[in-house]
């Protein structure tokens, strides 16, 4: 069996051809001032340099079928007194083994609000997860994720001290504005003020907060503080982390009488960094976080900037390695609520063909809601708030942003995974778990990288006391387990959680066996009722193919799809021939079938 042609790890980016790129890159941002910032970028870059080469795993590919994340906290497993870093480590070795190549553990550095979203200190391990050795740990066992918290930081970091008493480097690292300055054009993912009083030395100043009042937006239009973030996205990789994760990237520019979102100059930065990472540590991956439509996502990837026939002369994107798959999230759900698959098959058919060294993250949950803006163009106003009802039923909530005309809109439902599909728009049934088992066996089989959130394996159940400690919507998706109550579920017989934890496990030891699943395996949605979704993976350089068919519905659903009949197929499942062709399928079951 042959897998895709593997896009290869990139040969290191040579000397001219980086400083050519870094210089046309800082010239779209600094304008005049780019040949300074190149000399003091270069200066940064060598001393970094030996530490880099010196990283294990350079010079192999940049992922296969065998590439499946885990997403988590530090510290959503605890123990006791141990150090969580070391706990999650010890139940992905214990409970988990191979089956997920490399892991996403979110911010673990010493943080003041929003879970670690709001960064006081960069280069340093929170305490009370562990120390740098336990992140190293953990990078020596599987691929490590490390977010870069590129767009804010805390009030309490040093920077922000700086700017209260006027001393550097902080003083020219933060946006004061005129609060009376027009920005209604700004595209913002929160209803609060975007402006924020901050009492100073020099009186009161009103500091650009696109989140919270407690992450503030630093001043990429300062060299200095981009500069100092390169030094922290190297500082990164030499601790371990082979992908680096673009915190809010699309916000990262400001000019004022825009909407301050994908600016230009925040698409050159990220062409920056992806220069250096190829200049200088080869095979680590970029991905972008832009909880955007569907289309303004793609636009990370950088494909619209390649000239005509760059890519039949070899050409390939120098933006990011991957984007997430935000639509599809809120459009399973409501495909499996509905019991409708036709928007979701329309979707997945209308997905662009992706060039060698560009790839989808595909996921359900993560430690954020379920965002509703990638369902823009693709669900009339009315299937939205339907989908916004019945999440409310099945206890969730909605959280709000502001738009330019001064009113509020959905921005994402706040809920777990699991307890999204406790039901149908009928309202809660006993097929839970199948449903869910459902959503997770189809996101599986997408073109592209899958990633499971932890609370996903573990189908945890809505956190509303989570809510009450902390006063944030997010937390119920935030739930900490005690590893002797987590222990005891999944050992004991007949509990959700063992369920569907061995079931996912199974579902994706087999997944990364199979070269169908190679993230750039040609991917074609079949023709089928609106009760089935059918997707071919394939076929591939030996013509091996296979066929994921599912039930969306809570009925049993007949089988009538011409491709069962064209060849001899496998049940990758049941590890067997298929004596007949599969007439039906049960009420949200699936099939993997490969070609004989």
């Amino acid at each position: 069996m042959s897998s895709p042609t593997p896009p290869a790890a990139l040969e290191p980016l040579d000397a001219a051809a980086f400083t050519a790129l870094a210089s046309a890159r800082l010239g779209e941002v600094y304008g005049p001032r780019a040949g300074e910032v190149l000399r003091r970028l270069t200066t940064l870059l060598a001393h970094h340099r030996d530490a880099l080469r010196a990283r294990p795993g350079a010079g192999r590919p940049l992922w296969s079928e065998r590439d499946q994340w885990l997403i988590s906290y530090g510290d959503t497993l605890i123990d006791g007194d141990r150090p969580p870093l070391e706990v999650l480590d010890d139940f992905l070795e214990k409970r988990l083994g191979d089956t997920f190549s490399g892991v996403h553990v979110l911010p673990f550095f010493p943080w003041s609000s929003d879970d670690g979203f709001s960064v006081i200190h960069y280069r340093e391990v929170n305490s009370a997860l562990g120390d740098w050795s336990h992140i190293q740990r953990l990078a020596g066992h599987r691929d490590l994720m490390v977010d870069l918290v590129i767009n804010h930081v805390s009030r309490e970091s040093l920077w922000f001290v700086d700017y209260l008493a006027g001393s550097q480097p902080g003083r020219d690292y933060f946006i004061e504005m005129d609060p009376d300055t027009d920005l209604s054009q700004v595209v913002r993912p929160r209803n609060s003020p975007l402006l924020v009083p901050v009492a100073t030395r020099r009186g009161t100043r009103y500091l650009w907060a696109t989140f919270s009042e407690d992450q503030i937006d630093l001043n990429f239009a300062n060299p200095d503080v981009l500069l100092e973030f390169i030094g922290i996205l190297l500082f990164y990789v030499e601790q371990g982390a082979r992908i680096i994760r673009l915190d809010a990237i699309a916000f990262l520019w400001k000019e004022v009488g825009t909407p301050c979102i994908h600016l230009p100059q925040t698409h050159a930065i990220v062409r920056l960094l992806r220069g250096i990472l190829d200049h200088v540590a080869p095979g680590t991956l970029l991905i972008t976080e832009t909880n955007v439509p569907h289309r303004e996502n793609l636009s990370y990837f950088g494909l619209e900037r390649l000239e005509e026939g760059a890519l039949e002369r070899g050409e390939t994107p120098d933006e990011a390695h991957l984007v997430y798959q935000f639509t599809l999230p809120p459009l399973l759900v409501h495909t499996l609520t509905s019991g409708d698959a036709s928007t979701l098959a329309s979707w997945l058919r209308g997905l662009p063909s992706l060039p060698a060294g560009c790839s989808y993250l595909n996921f359900t949950a993560s430690h954020d809601g379920i965002g509703v803006r990638a369902l823009e163009g693709l669900l009339p106003g009315h299937e939205v708030e339907a989908l916004l009802e019945l999440m409310h039923r099945f206890g969730g909530f909605v959280s709000m942003k502001a738009n330019a005309d001064g009113e509020d809109s959905p921005y994402e439902i706040n809920i777990t995974y699991f307890e999204a599909l406790k039901g149908t728009r009928r309202g809660p049934d006993p097929w839970q778990i199948e449903r869910f088992l459902c959503s997770q066996h189809l996101m599986l089989a997408l073109q592209g990288i899958p990633a499971l959130y932890l609370h996903s394996l573990t189908a945890t159940l809505n956190d509303h006391e989570g809510i009450e400690r902390s006063g944030r919507l997010r937390s119920i998706n935030r739930r900490q387990w005690e590893m002797e109550v987590l222990d005891e579920l999944l050992d004991s017989r007949n509990t959700p959680t063992r369920e569907v934890f061995l079931a996912l496990k199974r579902r994706l030891d087999i997944r990364r066996g199979e070269p169908c699943f190679h993230p750039d395996a040609e991917q074609q949605v079949l023709d089928t009722p609106a009760s089935l979704l059918a997707i071919q993976r394939g076929p591939l350089s030996d013509g091996r193919r296979l066929l994921a068919i599912y039930n969306v519905t809570d009925k049993r659903q007949p089988l009538a799809l011409q491709a069962l009949a064209e060849h001899d197929w496998h049940d990758l499942l049941e590890d067997a021939a298929c004596p007949t062709t599969p007439t039906e399928l049960g009420p949200y079951r699936s099939l993997w079938l490969v070609s004989r």
